[in-house]
């Protein structure tokens, strides 16, 4: 059962009483091991999420592909034949368009897979199993987040901010080379930037677990108290959390030296008009295939063992209320967070009344 106790948060400023009750959480774990195997296992078993997206992106590459033969062509063919600024708004309305489609459809479609997949993982991870069986995996994550979450706009919101204050966090810390090996990285502040940059990119879906596994009825809250807790044990996870990243890129560059072969004699299957590009299409053609089996497969692989990492760890765990201070300091989003954290509290308080 959650953990329901009142904590309010006003104005952003620290409220050391609002933790009374150390532990915000309460819920069951099954899985404590992040191994690779495990999340292999836990990868396997949400299979038709990795499918689900791996389609998406692979139909988006394709289209994409042809919407850029159709941008350049039209715009060279126009500027050729009729006058160079026809061509030069035909590629700005193409470019616009793509634009638009892709922020308002696409990108909107692949969050809702990828939380619907890390609800899905959270169900394994703290029950050992999904549902009872009468509704399929995408149906079920798809309802345990409209359930949890009335309006999806909000999600995409709330996700958004978590992502700006970890990466407000992160921009705090000064001892990334510390859990890197590697000679003279202490010097290099834009790669330490760049690897921070790109961890946050599985960070903040991990909170979002955390934000569904307590349930409390409160994202705003989970959300801010999820957020202590992984800055109270930022070095642990974050040091799984950079050697999962570096493995991922190690896996891509692999995966599409890999696909060269097999994108060779997918080039030689096209219209002759294409094949002329010949070694350029190959590579776009592997990179395509890659990049949507990195998104669909590697990136939740790895995404899994930091989730698994992050339970085990703040299990039975008590709340450290300095936190919440130094995060506050560090973070205007993090104080905004607070808001809304006490405005859903009065909202429930008005209801309950």
């Amino acid at each position: 059962m959650a953990d329901n106790s009142d904590s309010t948060f006003g104005m952003g400023e620290p409220h050391h009483g609002s933790y009374a009750s150390s532990v915000r959480h309460s819920y069951p774990l099954m899985v404590r091991d992040p191994s690779l195997s495990v999340a292999i296992g836990l990868m396997m078993r949400s299979l038709p999420y990795a499918i689900a997206r791996f389609g998406v992106l692979m139909s988006t590459s394709i289209v994409v592909l042809l919407w850029l033969i159709v941008m350049l062509g039209g715009a060279a063919w126009l500027g050729n034949h009729i006058a160079s600024v026809f061509g030069l708004v035909w590629f700005s309305m193409c470019l616009a368009g793509g634009g638009f489609i892709w922020m308002t459809m696409l990108r909107y479609l692949l969050h809702l897979i990828e939380c619907g997949h890390v609800a899905v993982l959270t169900e394994l991870i703290t029950k050992g199993s999904i549902g009872n069986g009468s509704e399929s995996m995408l149906a079920y994550g798809k309802r345990v987040v409209t359930e949890r979450f009335a309006e999806t706009n909000v999600l995409f919101g709330l996700n958004a901010l978590v992502r700006g204050i970890v990466k407000s966090f992160h921009r705090t810390l000064d001892w990334i080379s510390e859990i890197i090996p590697i000679p003279g990285l202490e010097s290099m502040a834009k790669v330490i930037t760049l690897i921070l940059q790109a961890t946050t990119r599985y960070l903040d879906k991990v909170i979002f677990s955390y934000n569904l596994a307590r349930n409390d009825g409160d994202p705003w809250r989970s959300s801010r108290e999820g957020l202590i807790y992984y800055a109270q044990n930022a070095k642990p996870v974050l040091k799984t959390a950079i050697w999962s990243l570096i493995l991922e890129r190690v896996l891509t560059i692999f995966l599409w030296l890999v696909l060269l072969a097999p994108a060779g004699l997918i080039t030689l299957a096209l219209p002759h008009s294409m094949r002329e590009f010949g070694g350029l299409m190959t590579i776009l053609v592997a990179l395509m295939v890659a990049a949507s089996l990195r998104s669909a497969i590697i990136k939740p692989l790895f995404l899994i063992m930091i989730m698994v990492r992050f339970h085990s760890f703040m299990e039975g765990q008590a709340i450290n209320p300095e936190w919440d201070e130094r995060l506050s300091t560090i973070s205007a989003k993090f104080r905004d967070l607070g808001q809304g954290a006490a405005a859903a509290a009065g909202k429930s308080l008005w209801t309950r009344g």
